[in-house]
């Protein structure tokens, strides 16, 4: 066969070869990285040489030195990803609890703090839904996130997050605690079929609300899906056509029901599945405390710090970190 007919033929199955074009690109990325780490490392030798019989060390070795650092965290968190989803993008969600704005409020603290880690990550993110909330706050959000390792490392924020503040809401500023849920599912591939059959799903449309201009309002163009055997309930209102708000909606559930059917198979979603799960006490993996002093703690991994805001501005790649290692760990005993 020559060139140009197996080329033909490799563009004949589109999504197969969107396919191994993408696990081309995730190796070269892999070869890119490990040659970056390979370099740093012998600049560093290169600076141990020079700053042999020197007193003092010099500012261009300390940020090659911190440099190398942040490299080899990334690469000890690559070598703990080693399952077949953990590769992949994902569909963040973000529901709050029962509260009211209180709930809606957090709710919108942690859409902040997932778009400021993109942002500092450089991962690149698409909302998919966005709700307001009754009077602060949000609904509902989802978010499509793309880049390295992803599903490996937001897997680790899957659960009910738990605030304590005092509430800017309370007049007699009150201490308030506040819960809402993270939902972390992969984004398939094109050659993984989810079949989801027509009997199983209530489709809904509804007019959109919220920010969008003269297009909100006036037309059935939000839709809603509930899969009635899971009972998943997703729904999106952000474009300005039906179609493609269902086209959304249905990729969105498509990766909760696979991700669901994964932990049934891996027999773990008593612990993962946290659809299934109430967002109050005694579910939460993680806190995080504004009065009576501050800290966040993750009460998986037992890692905590006192440094809320910075947690809040998105810097949560420690707490990522050390729930991977915990795991591990625990699975080494």
């Amino acid at each position: 066969m020559d060139n140009l007919t197996y080329g033909v033929s490799f563009w004949n199955n589109t999504s197969k070869a969107n396919n191994i074009i993408k696990k081309i690109n995730h190796l070269k990325k892999n070869i890119e990285f490990y040659t970056a780490i390979e370099e740093q490392h012998e600049f560093l030798l290169m600076h141990v040489n020079e700053n042999n019989n020197k007193d003092i060390i010099e500012v261009d070795a300390v940020n090659d030195l911190n440099l190398f650092s942040k490299q080899i965290e990334k690469l000890e968190i690559q070598m703990l990803l080693n399952n077949e989803d953990d590769t992949k993008d994902v569909i963040l969600s973000i529901h709050p609890g029962a509260g009211g704005k209180e709930s809606q409020d957090w709710a919108s603290m942690l859409y902040r703090m997932y778009i400021r880690w993109c942002e500092i990550n450089r991962w690149k993110y698409k909302v998919l839904n966005y709700q307001d909330g009754d009077e602060a706050g949000i609904k509902d959000v989802s978010i499509e996130i793309k880049g390295k390792y992803l599903f490996g490392q937001l897997k680790s924020e899957r659960g009910v997050h738990r605030l304590i503040r005092i509430s800017p809401f309370d007049s007699n500023s009150k201490r308030h605690t506040s819960f809402a849920a993270v939902y972390i599912d992969p984004i398939i591939d094109e050659d993984i079929k989810i079949d989801i059959p027509d009997k199983h799903l209530k489709i809904d449309t509804f007019r959109a609300s919220g920010a969008g201009g003269q297009h909100v309002n006036k037309t059935d163009s939000a839709v809603r899906i509930r899969h009635l055997k899971y009972n998943i309930v997703v729904q999106c209102q952000n474009e300005r056509s039906q179609l493609k708000n269902k086209k959304t909606a249905m990729k969105i559930l498509k990766s909760k029901v696979y991700q669901l059917m994964k932990d049934e198979l891996d027999k773990e979603k008593d612990t993962l599945n946290i659809e299934k799960k109430d967002i109050g006490w005694g579910s939460q993996i993680r806190s995080y405390i504004f009065h009576p002093y501050n800290l966040v703690k993750d009460h998986r991994s037992k890692y905590e710090t006192s440094n809320v805001n910075y947690v809040m501005d998105g810097n949560i790649n420690e707490f990522i970190r050390k729930y991977l290692l915990s795991n591990v760990e625990s699975n080494n005993e």
